[in-house]
């Protein structure tokens, strides 16, 4: 039985399997897909402990004894985190399909002494990059789109520009030329609410390119948010309709949702800033122009559902996912010489570890798979750069490793 990974019960049920908090009602489909996970037919999970005996903890899935020693040298440099002012963190790792830690730290709301669980939903920043590219290769593999095509046959509103043709996947691996946030950082702010992805691209549809298409590698969040409007008008689908058909409904991920603003979401945390050594709300921000850019909600453990999923259920070919992990062929036929695939970060550059990193306003976030050892970790935080000069943290899936 899985009651421990998503720990529901008959009074939530309805709620979890028919409704996204803050989304539509999902189908017929996924709704008997969840089902069968409460029922149980599902990874097996670990055993449930009781409060940790550190503050400011609460809600632990742990493994009984194999993994304890790899937990609590986890959990130190979590502590350094906590000690450093994270406001509240929450961590996630699985091996070889089952989940054998997940744990809250600190406070997903600060004011009302609101502690972390491992249901509390945090900003994921772009990871969601990583998410989407599973919704673009699915596209791919039923030959809906073509990654080297011009973005206009997709999306034919979208300006031609001057310095050359800009595709889907020179998009996917940041090599399109598209132009990230501003220097002043005003266009990461943005509070102006957007019904559709398409409409969202007037932020940015009219500025030059940066660089000719595949010339250089330019990291851009508004690379994917076009992407995922050519992802939108190829398949006919919205957007979120099609992560949550694609990927979140079959990989089961019933926690992560869009960062809608304006609808009531269960267990989100709230966002904190930094200014100086205070502690204070993140700036209000609306996310619906970025959504396939950095705008999805998750928890640590959909991550580690989401690194299984993608690796070992099949959702997508392999040779098509060795294509996402690869870096990418350009224009001119060479390989580009760098650890970024199409939409997945290879970060030691030797396929041992791909995944992600996530900065959002108010979030910090790290997802990293290891496919040989068959671990996934997923890190997240409520606070701006919360990660930065904790390098450390990027060895706890390492940790589980035997």
């Amino acid at each position: 039985m899985c009651t421990n990974f998503f720990r529901l019960n008959k009074t939530n049920l309805t709620e979890k399997l028919l409704v996204y908090p803050g989304q539509p009602a999902l189908s017929l489909l996924a709704a008997l897909s969840a089902l069968l996970l409460v029922l149980g037919l599902c990874l097996p999970t670990a055993k449930a402990s009781g409060q940790s005996s550190l503050a400011s903890k609460f809600d632990i899935v742990e493994s009984p004894s194999l993994y304890h020693r790899a937990i609590n040298t986890a959990r130190a440099e979590i502590e350094m985190l906590m000690v450093a002012g994270a406001p509240g963190v929450s961590v996630a790792v699985g091996v070889d399909g089952e989940l054998v830690w997940a744990e809250g730290f600190g406070f997903a709301n600060v004011e009302h002494q609101v502690p972390v669980n491992t249901e509390t939903r945090f900003r994921i920043g772009s990871i969601s990059k990583t998410m989407t590219s599973i919704a673009m290769a699915q596209l791919y593999e039923r030959g809906v789109i073509n990654l080297d095509e011009p973005i206009q046959t997709y999306l034919p509103t979208f300006p031609i520009k001057e310095k050359g043709i800009v595709t889907l996947r020179l998009l996917a691996s940041h090599r399109a030329g598209i132009r990230h946030y501003l220097p002043d950082g005003s266009d990461n702010l943005i509070t102006r609410h957007y019904d559709n992805v398409v409409d969202g691209l007037e932020i940015f549809s009219n500025d030059p390119l940066i660089a000719a298409p595949g010339e250089q590698y330019y990291y851009s969040s508004y690379g994917y948010n076009l992407l995922s409007a050519v992802l939108q008008k190829a398949s006919g689908v919205k957007f979120l309709t099609l992560m949550r058909e694609s990927v979140w409904s079959p990989l089961q991920l019933i926690e992560t949702v869009a960062d809608h603003t304006d609808y009531i979401i269960m267990n989100r945390a709230a966002p904190y800033y930094r200014r100086g050594d205070q502690l204070i709300n993140a700036p209000a921000v609306d996310n619906s122009y970025k959504l396939a850019g950095g705008g999805f909600l998750s928890t640590p453990s959909d991550l580690v559902r989401f690194g299984f999923g993608v690796f070992n259920s099949g959702i997508i070919k392999n040779e098509t996912l060795t294509l996402l992990l690869s870096p990418p062929q350009l224009p001119d036929g060479e390989i580009a010489d760098q650890n970024y695939g199409l939409g997945w970060v290879d970060f030691y550059e030797d396929g041992s570890w791909f995944g992600h990193t996530g900065g959002s306003v108010g979030g910090t976030a790290l997802f990293m798979v290891n496919p040989e050892a068959g671990v996934v970790m997923g890190l997240v935080c409520n606070l701006t750069g919360c990660f930065d000069g904790h390098q450390g943290l990027r060895q706890i899936g390492e940790y589980f490793v035997q």
